[in-house]
C-alpha cells in the first residue's frame, strides 16, 4: 500500500469511528440537515470522472485529455457523463511569489486552464481538487487552501474550472464547519457556476452541514476497489437517506468500476446500488482502455435514469426476508418504484419484492427488468426474481395502467414513449429519441408560435434539409425555417419547410430510438398526443 493511500486509509479509519460510535437513531433523527445550498447547481446527482481510483498522483494533461476524448467517443458523455475532474498532485510543491497556485509544467504543459480549453471544446466539463488544510493529503503535500480560500477560489475560477473537490488533509484541527463554508464563499463570489464537493471522508457528520455547505458530501472513507469495501461505503450511505435531495448529495465515494478487482457481476451490483441511492456517479477507471463490459455497465441508460431521476429521492431498504437477500426500493416520477433485489450472499437465490413494501398505488403492476432492458410482464402482490451470489436485479415496478404521461410531453402512438432530449443534453445538435415517459424536463415541450422548445433549446431539422431521413436535433432558437413545425388534428407533426413528418426510425418502439424526418404515410410511428 503506498504511503499515500496509507494517509487517506488513516482518514477513512477516523471517519469510521465516527460512524460506528454513533447511534442508528442519533444519526437518522435527531441532527438535522442544514437547508439546501441555493447555487442552483446539480439538480440531479453529478457524473463524471475522477483520475485518483486508477492514476492516483500519475495524473497529467495527458491522461486528462484521453479521458475528455473516452468520455466522448465511448458515449458516456451521450448517457449524462460531463465532468472530468482533476485530482491530487496536479500542482507544484509551492506556491508562486504572489501566493498563487501553479500547475506543475511536468504535468500540465498547457496549464490547468489550457487543459480546461481542450476538455470545454468537447462539450464536457472540468473539475479540481483542493484541500481544506495547510497542505494536500498526497504525500507529497502539495500546498493546501486553509487561509487562501479566497485567492484559490478565484484562481480556478480564472482557469475555466467547473467543478471543486475540496478535501480534509492537515486541518490544523480548524472544525470543518469553519473552514468548509469560507471556500462556499469564495466560490459564490467569483460568479462562475462551480459545483461544489465536500470531502471530510464521512468526519465530522457532513450530512449534518453539507447541505447548507456544498452540493456533494462524502459520507465515507477512500472505496477500495473490492466487495467489502463497497458494502461498507453503501451501508455508511444508506443511513443518510432522508437528507438527499436534488442540489445536495449524500456521496459513498467514486466509482471503481473496471479497475479490476471485483467481477462483473460485483461491478453491476456496485452500479446499480449506487443508482439506488442517487449517488454521485464519478467513474474512477481508464475510460481510454477500459472493455467493452466495463463500457456496458457505466452506459446503462436505464439505471442511469433512476439514478438522474429530479424527484432526487435516495432509495432505502424496505426488506431483508433471509439475511443478505435485501430489497431496496427508490420512489421515481409517476407513482413509480425502481427496485433492487441485491444477493450479499455466497450463493444463488430467489429474492421476493411484495409491492406491499413499495409504497405502490396499485396491488398489481408492471415490472420491467434494467440490466436485461426486458418487460418481465403484469404481476399481482408480488415479484420474484433468481439473483446471483453478490449480484443485483433492477426493477422498474409501474403500477398497472401505467401513470399518465408527464404534462407538456409529446408522446408517439406506437410505442407510448416520448420525445425525449437524451441525457438532458443543451449541446447544440443531440439527436432527439424515444424513451420511457418520466415527466423530466428533458421530455416537456412548451410551444412558442410555431416553435417546440425543450430546455431552452428548438427541435431542429439538421442543417436546413429536407430530405426524408434527416435528423431531428435540437439547435438554439433562430427563427429559420427548419423550426418552424405544424401541429395536425390527425397527430402528426409535420416540419413548415420540408412538409415531412416527424418519425420515429423504421417503426421501432424501443427506448432510444432516434427520432427523424421522413415522408408522410399514416404509421403510428408517425402520430404523437400532447399531454
Amino acid at each position: 500500500m503506498s504511503a499515500t493511500a496509507k494517509r487517506r486509509l488513516g482518514g477513512w479509519l477516523a471517519g469510521l469511528i465516527v460512524v460506528a460510535s454513533v447511534p442508528v437513531a442519533l444519526v437518522l433523527g435527531t441532527m438535522a440537515p442544514a437547508s439546501a445550498l441555493a447555487n442552483g447547481l446539480a439538480l440531479t446527482p453529478p457524473m463524471g470522472w475522477n483520475d485518483w481510483n486508477h492514476f492516483q498522483c500519475g495524473i497529467n494533461e495527458s491522461v486528462v485529455k484521453k479521458a475528455a476524448d473516452a468520455m466522448v467517443s465511448k458515449g458516456l458523455k451521450a448517457v449524462g457523463y460531463q465532468y472530468i475532474n482533476i485530482d491530487d498532485c496536479w500542482a507544484k510543491s509551492s506556491r508562486d511569489s504572489h501566493g498563487n497556485l501553479v500547475p506543475d509544467p511536468a504535468k500540465f504543459p498547457d496549464g490547468i486552464s489550457g487543459t480546461a480549453n481542450y476538455v470545454h471544446s468537447k462539450g464536457l466539463k472540468l473539475g479540481i481538487y483542493l484541500d481544506a488544510g495547510t497542505h494536500t493529503c498526497a504525500t507529497a503535500g502539495f500546498p493546501g487552501s486553509l487561509g487562501h480560500e479566497k485567492q484559490d477560489a478565484k484562481t480556478i475560477a480564472s482557469w475555466g474550472v467547473d467543478y471543486l473537490k475540496y478535501d480534509n488533509c492537515h486541518n490544523n484541527g480548524v472544525p470543518a464547519t469553519q473552514r468548509y463554508p469560507v471556500m462556499r464563499d469564495a466560490l459564490a463570489a467569483t460568479g462562475r457556476a462551480i459545483v461544489y464537493s465536500i470531502c471530510t471522508f464521512g468526519q465530522e457528520s457532513p450530512w449534518t452541514f453539507g447541505p447548507a455547505d456544498g452540493n456533494l458530501w462524502r459520507t465515507t472513507g477512500d472505496i477500495g476497489d473490492n466487495w467489502n469495501s463497497m458494502t461498507r461505503n453503501l451501508d455508511i450511505n444508506a443511513a443518510h437517506a432522508s437528507i438527499a435531495k436534488p442540489g445536495a448529495w449524500n456521496d459513498p465515494d467514486m466509482l471503481e468500476i473496471g479497475n479490476g478487482g471485483m467481477s462483473s457481476t460485483e461491478y453491476r451490483s456496485h452500479f446499480s446500488m449506487w443508482a439506488m441511492m442517487a449517488a454521485p456517479l464519478i467513474a474512477g477507471n481508464d475510460l481510454a482502455g477500459m472493455s467493452s463490459t466495463t463500457q456496458s455497465i457505466l452506459t446503462n441508460k436505464e439505471i442511469i435514469d433512476i439514478d438522474q431521476d429530479p424527484l432526487g429521492k435516495q432509495g432505502v431498504k424496505v426488506a431483508e426476508p433471509s439475511s443478505g437477500l435485501q430489497v431496496w426500493s427508490k420512489q421515481v416520477q409517476n407513482g413509480v418504484r425502481a427496485v433492487a433485489l441485491f444477493n450479499r450472499t455466497g450463493s444463488t437465490a430467489n429474492i421476493t419484492a411484495s409491492f406491499g413494501q413499495l409504497g405502490l398505488s396499485s396491488n398489481t403492476a408492471t415490472v420491467r427488468d434494467l440490466w436485461a432492458h426486458a418487460d418481465r410482464g403484469t404481476f399481482t402482490g408480488s415479484f420474484t426474481a433468481s439473483v446471483p451470489s453478490h449480484g443485483t436485479v433492477v426493477l422498474r415496478v409501474a403500477p398497472a395502467g401505467g401513470p399518465p404521461p408527464p404534462s407538456n410531453a409529446i408522446v408517439s402512438k406506437a410505442s407510448g414513449r416520448c420525445l425525449d432530449d437524451p441525457a438532458s443534453s443543451t449541446t447544440n445538435g443531440t439527436q432527439l429519441d424515444i424513451w420511457d415517459c418520466t415527466g423530466a424536463v428533458n421530455q416537456r415541450w412548451t410551444v412558442s408560435g410555431k416553435q417546440l422548445q425543450v430546455l431552452g433549446k428548438c427541435l431542429d431539422a439538421f442543417n436546413n434539409q429536407t430530405t426524408p431521413g434527416t435528423k431531428v436535433e435540437i439547435w438554439d432558437c433562430n427563427g429559420g425555417g427548419n423550426q418552424q413545425w405544424n401541429i395536425n388534428s390527425n397527430g402528426t407533426v409535420t416540419g413548415v419547410q420540408s412538409g415531412l413528418c416527424l418519425d420515429v426510425t423504421g417503426g421501432k418502439t424501443a427506448n432510444g430510438t432516434p427520432v427523424e424526418l421522413w415522408t408522410c404515410n399514416g404509421g403510428t410511428n408517425q402520430q404523437w398526443s400532447r399531454s
